[in-house]
């Protein structure tokens, strides 16, 4: 696992149980984030994303910790082994962080004025993506920050918005399990979101239904259907079936599956 040194904001590489204590950023990619190869040259200081990696290393430090990961710049993206392993192990990596920094890059405000900015807050993009379910569902401690690093509250201090704005129930945001709520409420907290590819879909949701399986970029649709299958060979949870397509009135979508397992989130 690699982590960024916070006060060097040099990528370190760790090994099996020599991993340190760290925390967490979850963000919404932006224009020019900054990737692993970026951060071997000088030039990664030139892109708009280093500023979001600089700011989440300082809060880091000040929060008394050495090392912080961030998606961005501590997996290989151009190693398809190497990606193929990271989000397999992605639920787990939030979950064993100290403190998982949420990042709301297009909300402004300061930390008390949530309520009169309350609808910017609902409409950021962070609550809309895929990949930001688990990284708000794992980790313990989850904290939110304005797109100028000013805290808007806690996962725990929020629970009542958060449920208003995900469907995710308070029990699980205040603490309980959330590998205890069945497939189909599992799914319902995913299905308003979106990702930039449509296997990401499926992917994005291993962790959160315990399954690991390998990713294949460019299968479309079949992916969730695989994570589907997945989930029968670890559990049985007859919730599973109880989806309906995702259909537009008067449309009709002759790929629409009319089996036994749904094509998307979406129709949970």
């Amino acid at each position: 696992m690699r982590l960024l040194n916070t006060s060097t904001i040099q990528v370190e590489e760790f090994l099996g149980n020599e991993i340190p204590e760290y925390v967490i950023l979850s963000h919404t990619w932006e224009e020019e984030e900054v990737s692993l190869q970026d951060m071997q040259s000088p030039g990664a200081m030139k892109k708009k994303g280093y500023t979001k990696i600089k700011k989440c290393c300082e809060k880091a430090a000040t929060d008394g910790f050495s090392y912080c990961w961030i998606d961005t710049c501590c997996i290989d993206k151009t190693s398809s082994a190497e990606l193929s392993e990271a989000i397999n192990s992605m639920y787990k990596w939030y979950q064993n962080s100290r403190i998982c920094y949420a990042y709301l890059a297009d909300f402004e405000a300061s930390s008390d004025s949530l309520i009169e900015n309350y609808r910017s807050f609902t409409e950021s993009r962070w609550w809309t993506r895929g990949w930001t379910l688990q990284e708000l569902v794992s980790p313990t401690v989850v904290e939110f920050y304005s797109a100028s690093w000013v805290e808007i509250g806690t996962k725990l201090s929020l629970h009542e918005q958060i449920t208003e704005i995900t469907g995710i129930d308070e029990g699980v945001l205040c603490g309980a399990d959330p590998l205890r709520r069945n497939v189909a409420v599992r799914m319902s907290w995913a299905s308003r979101r979106k990702t930039s590819r449509i296997e990401d879909r499926a992917y994005c949701l291993m962790g959160l239904f315990r399954v690991n399986m390998p990713l294949l970029y460019g299968e479309g649709n079949r992916a969730f259907i695989r994570l589907q299958e997945e989930i029968m060979r670890v559990r049985e949870d007859y919730t599973l079936f109880t989806w309906s397509p995702d259909i537009v009135p008067g449309y009709s979508d002759p790929h629409i599956s009319k089996g036994l397992l749904a094509d998307s989130p979406s129709d949970f």
